[in-house]
């Protein structure tokens, strides 16, 4: 295992640099708790793509450790539970199948559904040097304006909250996604529900459901890393 000194970690900011909205990000950030891991944040914009040349892509997050240079989310997670003892992010082979399922699930369903509420929200949030590409790159993506995106959100909510069916399923019967203790499962959630929280003020979930009450338990954990997060 390795020795951890500290771990710089390039992080999505918002024009206010205490603004930290990514979903990928805040994964990452649960994680480096999770696992006791001293990491200092550096924060990144997304027309800031030189600063991460040292990593031959343009994404964040992005980790030093040393002389290790690991990015994407779920990548950065298996070299932490491999190269580190402490607290298991998968608890396993099983685990981290488990993980990984959950990881596609999110990225699929729940950050695209996510999207349409908050989109045009983030325009407001992020550096303005960033506005032009945020806008461009996205109305490309969605084939319409940010605007029309976000559009009738309110009558859309209900749709979204059924969407998450499955994770209030399984806090029926568990307190946590990843069983009887957090695992990388429940970061992956809770770090693509901290892009909404922090990113707009548009409230997803309501308040009595299962979902948010779990939500709300992921964020006091770690000295309440999530609670205390800088918010739009």
């Amino acid at each position: 295992m390795l020795r951890c000194m500290s771990i710089v970690m390039y992080d999505l900011a918002g024009a206010d640099p205490e603004l930290r909205f990514s979903p990928y990000c805040w994964r990452t950030r649960f994680a480096l708790a999770h696992k006791g891991l001293p990491v200092e944040t550096i924060p990144w914009r997304f027309t800031e793509t030189d600063a991460l040349g040292f990593s031959g892509q343009g994404r964040v997050p992005v980790i030093k450790d040393g002389d290790q240079v690991v990015f994407d989310s779920w990548s950065i997670a298996e070299y932490l539970e491999d190269s580190y003892s402490g607290p298991a992010l998968f608890g396993g082979a099983p685990g981290r199948a488990h993980a990984r399922f959950v990881n596609a699930w999110a990225d699929s369903v729940l950050v695209g559904g996510i999207a349409r509420f908050i989109v045009r929200d983030l325009l407001d949030v992020i550096d303005p040097r960033d506005r032009a590409y945020f806008r461009s790159s996205r109305e490309q993506r969605f084939g319409q304006t940010l605007e029309a995106v976000q559009a009738g959100r309110e009558e859309r909510l209900t749709a979204f909250r059924e969407s998450l069916l499955p994770v209030r399923l399984v806090l029926r019967k568990q307190q946590w996604l990843g069983g009887a203790a957090p695992s990388y499962a429940d970061f992956i959630v809770a770090g693509t529900l901290m892009w909404p929280r922090c990113g707009s003020r548009f409230a997803l979930l309501a308040a009595d459901d299962p979902v948010e009450v779990w939500f709300l338990r992921v964020l006091e954990l770690y000295g309440g890393l999530g609670l205390t997060a800088k918010r739009a």
